[in-house]
């Protein structure tokens, strides 16, 4: 798992995926799909009961990036190509979205404590 004091230091678009490399050498690959549909904006979520206002199934299947851009030292914003563009994901959050074995499961263990 990614600890909580990881930034990253390269972020490059692939096809299909965002790939982001952290400062603690660990690699994420982000679906482009679920990163979109993952947006916590209060677009995306309701501002006072947490529900999520979008869903995966909402979400173009060939959905990408169309623009990433720094949000000071602690978030990427993303213009999505279905014309979103009011999300920002801070370094943490992103971080907490890691879909790797190892992350996805220190995260299940987690859960159990």
């Amino acid at each position: 798992m990614i600890p909580s004091t990881a930034v990253p230091v390269e972020i490059e678009r692939c096809e299909g995926f965002l790939r982001v490399g952290w400062s603690t050498e660990h690699e994420s690959l982000y679906p482009y799909r679920q990163l979109r549909a993952s947006c916590s904006c209060a677009s995306c979520v309701h501002e006072w009961t947490g529900q999520k206002l979008i869903h995966p199934e909402q979400v173009p299947n060939d959905i990408h990036p169309s623009a990433i851009e720094a949000v000071g030292r602690y978030a990427i914003s993303i213009h999505w190509s279905d014309g979103h563009n009011t999300g920002i994901y801070p370094f943490d959050y992103l971080k907490g979205l890691c879909p790797c074995t190892s992350c996805t499961e220190a995260r299940a263990s987690n859960r159990h404590l």
